[in-house]
């Protein structure tokens, strides 16, 4: 697979724009109160946290639909009418939304953008598992930790608060009951991952997603289909090699692929070595009516096929 510098640069100047500017002018925004702040989020998982915390108090727009993989996902010139009519643009950060760079460089001087991930300690992915692998590079899937999206929370309402400061009440309100939601499935997410058997706590994933995950909840990442935090990066037929020996020495029993993502690499791989293809909502929520409506949902969901793959009856 091969990385590309440009790309790389245009995320960290991204990322200082998104870092260091203020969450919004130094008076509010808000042009007409009856209406609300005009809000765009960038996944559907930056969307629901938004939708906690602010209600209906905001106009919200969500660029990604469900199901759409925000590393392959292709701006449309809708979706930059929409970045530059907004008064705020929250993103996930971490280099994830790559479809959208150009779109969210372009209005970085005149749109403030805020990443939920401020202040999040970054992971990186382990150098060692493929020979092509990037060392370095940090996995953009933090919200697979749950006291990340609290953090996330705390930038929402922040943010929110600044542009729409009439609105801080109902923020805060709705920020401390999201809180004791996500303390409540930290804890859940604790117990479930228990009673996984400690010799089965191996995971294999179609790219790179749950390095927070693992780490979080003391399970570990032994191998990727391909081998990088983007499903945009190619493997080459040595890692893929190198991954079903993997398989083979770690007698892992599945590989989780997202519902978001091309199988067709991980469909081959669990077909040459006999283990279960666990889908799983990774990078995107489902449709409202889907199992994995809400960012609590998807995490339910998720652990729940782990722990059935991964624990004998």
């Amino acid at each position: 697979m091969s990385w590309n510098p440009a790309l790389a640069l245009s995320w960290a100047l991204l990322a200082g724009v998104a870092g260091c500017q203020p969450a919004a002018a130094s008076s509010p925004l808000v042009e007409d109160p009856a209406q609300g702040p005009r809000i765009v989020a960038t996944t559907t998982l930056v969307g629901d946290t938004l939708a906690r915390v602010a209600g209906d108090r905001i106009e919200l727009s969500v660029l990604l639909p469900p199901g759409a993989d925000p590393h392959s996902f292709q701006s449309t010139p809708q979706d930059a009418a929409a970045v530059a009519g907004a008064q705020l643009v929250f993103i996930n950060g971490f280099g994830l939304e790559e479809g959208l760079l150009e779109t969210l460089v372009s209005v970085s001087g005149s749109v403030p953008l805020v990443s939920l991930s401020e202040g999040v300690e970054p992971r990186e992915i382990a150098a060692a598992a493929g020979e092509h692998r990037e060392a370095g590079t940090v996995d953009p899937h933090v919200w697979f930790d749950p006291t990340n999206v609290m953090l996330w929370v705390e930038n929402a309402r922040a943010a929110l608060t600044k542009l729409d400061p009439a609105g801080a009440d109902q923020y805060a309100a709705n920020a401390a009951a999201y809180l004791i939601d996500l303390e409540e499935l930290d804890a859940w997410i604790r117990t479930e991952v228990g009673r996984i058997p400690p010799e089965n706590r191996e995971l294999v994933t179609d790219h790179d997603n749950l390095e927070y995950f693992a780490a979080h909840y003391g399970l570990k990442i032994v191998g990727a289909v391909i081998p990088a935090y983007s499903t945009l990066a190619q493997p080459s037929a040595k890692e893929i090699a190198e991954l079903e020996q993997t398989i083979a020495r770690y007698d892992v029993p599945a590989l989780f692929v997202g519902v978001a993502v091309n199988p067709a690499l991980s469909q081959q791989v669990a077909q040459d070595m006999g283990i279960a293809l666990v889908p799983l909502y990774t990078d995107s929520l489902s449709g409202p009516e889907g199992p994995a409506g809400t960012y609590m949902d998807l995490m339910r969901y998720t652990v729940s096929a782990i722990l059935e793959a991964l624990t004998v009856p």
